[in-house]
């Protein structure tokens, strides 16, 4: 939870004096309310502000891949010359996210071109910059001739640069040289693993070679690709900055401090979020009615009765709520016993929270019957002290009554327990409810991955990340 005006200012919308200006003239809502409070605490990842009707998207660091231009220097501010950021900053000045205290993680000569990484996370930056890291950093190098092989062997090994030590070992390999059929020059690949002051160009002139032109292809995980003009930027997807967490570190915060786990069953504990497409065209073709595109989205995160409510009010069903439920559950309930599978990996993460003496209980949309049903055909019946659905509490996701239902029954702390969710209801509906949350991968979610990241604590594509 974070104040207002902070998470205000951290979102690029003006100085601390400047939102608190922006909140007396009543131009920022929460929640969809007209908020003032300065002061009022916010839940960063689940909260919605608008300034002026725009939705704010809450990051808590800001990550730009640059294919950076010759000409531009690599610092936040120059006297002498035009930097990355000036130039990203002149391209879209209405881009708030580029008025955080951006700097370019690591450098590029003025002349060289190619990937770059802009940011404010200062502990990434250590671990891509620290020497003792070794991270990897590739390049396309033009010389003005061939290295021989004696030359290229000795690269691999390490040269003299004027330097206290020699280089690090290197990786090179000749490459098609682009643009260009000139036979006075050649192309490479060279990886490097420290970034010493003009390191390529000096490996390079140890070789008697010159360098023509220099560009970084990959650092790290990140990788340049071709579908990234020179001058040209964007923001990290998921993928990437999934791939830039320092291995087991989002695990070992994850597990940390809890006691009890609780799982929703569709789409995370189990794979049946496919069930229910097949069964509303089926069913609604009994009357006449064609499946809505719609219909996923609008009743992700009801209880069973409130779709089934929900079904009779806009279909028009003449059945009544109980029929409906009934004919779903006897529809579905062969696939679920027969057809449908666990998630990747949770069975052996479920006895691993077994051996730590953990509790555990589900929180589920759906149908007692069809949970006890698809939970005692995996043999997990046993190992669920707790099963609440939202019909049994009232309400269903996203308000947090049926986690703090389960918490309650288990005799736990809200506080020590580990949510489960693959849809926003439920991810929001777990954080409500003062929980950490942990957001499943699932194809049938129609979140998109990266909101998805936003909102939960934590994100996995399926559970052997956590074994």
């Amino acid at each position: 939870m974070i104040r207002l005006d902070r998470y205000l200012c951290e979102m690029g919308e003006g100085t601390r004096s400047e939102v608190k200006e922006l909140l007396r003239k009543g131009r920022v809502s929460v929640d969809g309310c007209p908020e003032k409070n300065p002061a009022r605490k916010v839940d960063e990842k689940s909260v919605q502000v608008c300034v002026d009707g725009r939705l704010l998207s809450y990051a808590k660091n800001v990550y730009f891949l640059m294919n950076k231009p010759a000409g531009l220097l690599s610092a936040t501010r120059d006297g002498h010359g035009r930097t990355v950021l000036d130039w990203m900053r002149e391209r879209e000045p209405e881009n708030a996210l580029l008025k955080r205290d951006l700097f370019p993680a690591g450098r590029l000569d003025k002349d060289t071109e190619g990937l770059l990484l802009i940011t404010d996370d200062g502990a990434l930056a250590h671990r891509l910059l620290s020497p003792a890291r070794h991270v990897k950093k590739t390049y396309y190098v033009e010389t003005d001739g061939t290295l021989s092989e004696e030359a290229c062997d000795r690269l691999r090994e390490g040269v003299e640069i004027g330097e206290e030590e020699r280089t690090r070992p290197a990786e090179i390999r000749e490459t098609k040289l682009e643009g260009c059929a000139e036979q006075s020059r050649a192309a490479y690949l060279l990886t490097i693993t420290e970034g010493k002051y003009h390191q390529v160009k000096r490996m390079m002139q140890s070789q008697g070679r010159t360098v023509t032109y220099l560009r970084r292809v990959s650092m790290g995980p990140l990788v340049l690709g071709d579908t990234l003009p020179v001058g040209e930027f964007r923001p990290l997807s998921p993928e990437e900055l999934a791939a830039l967490e320092p291995a087991g570190s989002g695990v070992r915060e994850m597990l940390s401090g809890i006691d009890t786990v609780i799982f929703d069953l569709d789409g995370t504990l189990v794979d049946s979020m496919w069930v229910w497409p097949e069964i509303d065209v089926e069913y609604l073709g009994r009357y006449g009615i064609q499946l809505d595109e719609r219909l996923q989205g609008d009743i992700d995160g009801m209880s069973f009765t409130e779709t089934a409510e929900y079904f009779k009010e806009r279909f028009g069903i003449p059945d009544s709520v109980e029929k409906i439920k009934e004919d779903w559950n006897r529809m579905a309930e062969e696939k679920y016993l027969h057809q449908v599978s666990l998630k990747k990996g949770v069975r052996e993460f479920i006895e691993a929270c077994r051996e730590k003496k953990w509790k555990l209980g589900i929180a589920t949309s759906n149908s007692r019957q069809l949970v006890e049903g698809v939970i005692g055909a995996q043999g997990l019946t046993d190992a669920f002290s707790c099963i609440l659905t939202s019909c049994e509490v009232g309400k269903g996701k996203p308000a947090p009554d049926i986690y703090l239902a389960v918490a309650e029954r288990l005799g736990t702390d809200p506080a020590h327990c580990l949510v489960f969710e693959d849809i926003e209801p439920g991810i929001r509906a777990g954080k409500a409810a003062g929980m950490r949350v942990c957001a499943v991968k699932d194809e049938w979610c129609q979140t998109p991955e990266a909101q998805m990241r936003k909102l939960a604590d934590y994100y996995i594509a399926d559970y052997t990340a956590l074994i």
